[in-house]
């Protein structure tokens, strides 16, 4: 067994319910096919990383979906928010005997295996490893350990995530990697020649 896990959050990809930030400027639909080519692109350079992978579900755990059982293995989601989410998916992921747990959301286009390496990698040398994004939060979190201190934010999807983390890590060895920009508005598509149709 490799001592490196990598933990997923996932939203169950269903019309009405994710991405709805985005869906306000593209509708729906539009926004239920950018939220699944997310999935996909996540699920695609997870499987090139060298580690074990979970995907944990936010609501039902699926069968027959793109995260492969050959590749992932599939947990639930358990806590009264994002925080406890999280600490409860790391907590376990440090039970099951894993040294190094980095968990990243899937709406990251700019994700990559390099990306999940580096931040493994990192680890070594580090109590922590973060990856903020350019809008105030962050797209991966890597422990050595489950402080349960970085969890505790009173207001998760804000501007300030980050700058909480960073102090709540304080007083730990950490490693910043690049700032890079995950999807929720209309804008955020912008740099990708893929989704250029949106902007003709």
């Amino acid at each position: 067994m490799t001592n490196s896990a990598l933990i997923i959050f996932t939203r169950n990809p269903e019309l009405g319910k994710c991405k709805t930030r985005l869906a306000k400027s593209i509708g729906n639909e539009e926004a239920l096919h950018v939220y699944k080519y997310l999935l996909q692109h996540t699920a695609n350079e997870a499987k090139k990383a060298d580690c074990t992978r979970f995907v944990y579900y936010s609501e039902k755990i699926r069968t027959k979906d793109i995260w492969d059982d050959t590749y992932f293995t599939k947990k639930q989601q358990h806590g009264d928010d994002l925080g406890q989410r999280m600490k409860n998916a790391f907590t376990d992921c440090f039970s099951m005997g894993y040294d190094k747990v980095v968990i990243v959301g899937s709406d990251l286009l700019d994700l990559s295996e390099n990306i999940i390496e580096k931040a493994f990698l990192k680890l070594n040398d580090n109590d922590a490893v973060i990856g903020p994004a350019e809008d105030g939060g962050y797209y991966l979190l890597g422990l050595t350990q489950a402080f349960p201190e970085v969890f505790n934010i009173a207001h998760w999807g804000t501007q300030t995530v980050y700058k909480e983390t960073i102090a709540k890590l304080n007083s730990k060895k950490t490693a910043v990697l690049k700032i890079l920009n995950d999807i929720d508005y209309l804008e955020d598509l912008k740099p990708y020649p893929r989704f250029a149709h949106y902007f003709n």
